[in-house]
């Protein structure tokens, strides 16, 4: 009897599963499968009239992304999105590791400081920093009057400007991950290397800084990805001079109706990102074979 119980509860199981997994499956071949299919094969199309397609494969769209322009604006967007990060690693830590350490009143209390600004829209956010950064802005009439300069200077539409507002955008995205990590760092282990006669840097160096690394890298990709596909702090911050990836594919669809070639541009751009993804689910499996 319980022989034959067991496949029959086994069946049922897998059956279960096949229905609750149905849903999410239906949701991503619809949303996300089939639009990604159709990117790819709008890419190897030529271009047609009024955003239309010629209906004949070529590899055109991806030849022209190897010229020089293409090249040039994929390298400023994984510069300034590699600058975004490493800035946002350098800020982000120190606060996370400052909030943890904090009593759990105050450590709610700056955890809610962090978070206030998903609260209001992110391009209104962005366009508050045109009155901080113009020429008649906040922070230039604050240096005007202090003496440390004798003109305005030219912030805005630079990629200063964009550096900022990407930074200010996405410092959470990498303090929360980070927040999270060091909230279960056993701080005891810090004591315990300082009593083996270990200095301060050597203890972050050796003890904090490997335990909290995934925290790190998650953090990273979190703040990387959408810094490098961004549209519209570039545009508003950047202007004509700080062009992207994310505002060339925005004008090749709604402007120059160049659909193939935006497409192109948008496979290529998620294939620059596949790349630290793909890195990070790699060293996660490594370090679980070594803990294992």
């Amino acid at each position: 009897m319980t022989t034959a119980t067991l496949p029959a509860s086994s069946t049922r199981s897998q059956a279960a599963l096949l229905v609750f997994l149905l849903p999410a499956t239906l949701w991503l071949s619809i949303f996300f499968l089939l639009p990604l299919g159709i990117v790819l094969l709008y890419s190897l199309l030529g271009q047609g009239g009024n955003a239309g397609v010629n209906w004949q494969f070529t590899l055109g769209n991806y030849q022209q992304l190897l010229t020089p322009v293409y090249l040039g604006i994929f390298w400023r967007s994984l510069g300034l999105a590699l600058l975004t990060t490493v800035i946002c690693v350098l800020v982000g830590y120190p606060l996370a590791f400052f909030i943890v350490r904090q009593s759990a009143t105050w450590r709610s209390l700056l955890l809610l400081l962090v978070i206030i600004p998903f609260w209001t829209n992110f391009l209104v956010r962005t366009y508050a920093w045109i009155i901080l950064l113009r020429q008649q802005g906040v922070i230039n009439t604050v240096l005007e009057s202090v003496r440390l300069v004798d003109a305005p200077l030219p912030l805005l539409f630079t990629p200063l400007a964009v550096t900022i507002g990407l930074v200010y955008g996405y410092l959470p995205f990498m303090v929360l991950p980070l927040y999270s990590t060091l909230e279960r760092f056993d701080f005891t282990l810090v004591e315990a290397a300082q009593d083996l006669g270990a200095n301060d840097l050597r203890t972050f160096s050796r003890v904090v800084l490997p335990l909290t690394s995934r925290g790190i890298v998650a953090g990273c990709l979190l703040v990387f990805i959408p810094s490098v596909g961004a549209f519209i702090t570039p545009d508003i911050l950047g202007g004509a001079k700080t062009v992207m990836v994310g505002n060339l594919i925005q004008n090749q669809f709604l402007k120059a109706l160049n659909w193939p070639l935006g497409s192109a541009l948008s496979m290529a751009l998620m294939a620059l990102i596949l790349i630290p993804v793909l890195a990070y689910f790699r060293v996660s499996e490594q370090q679980a074979g070594g803990r294992v």
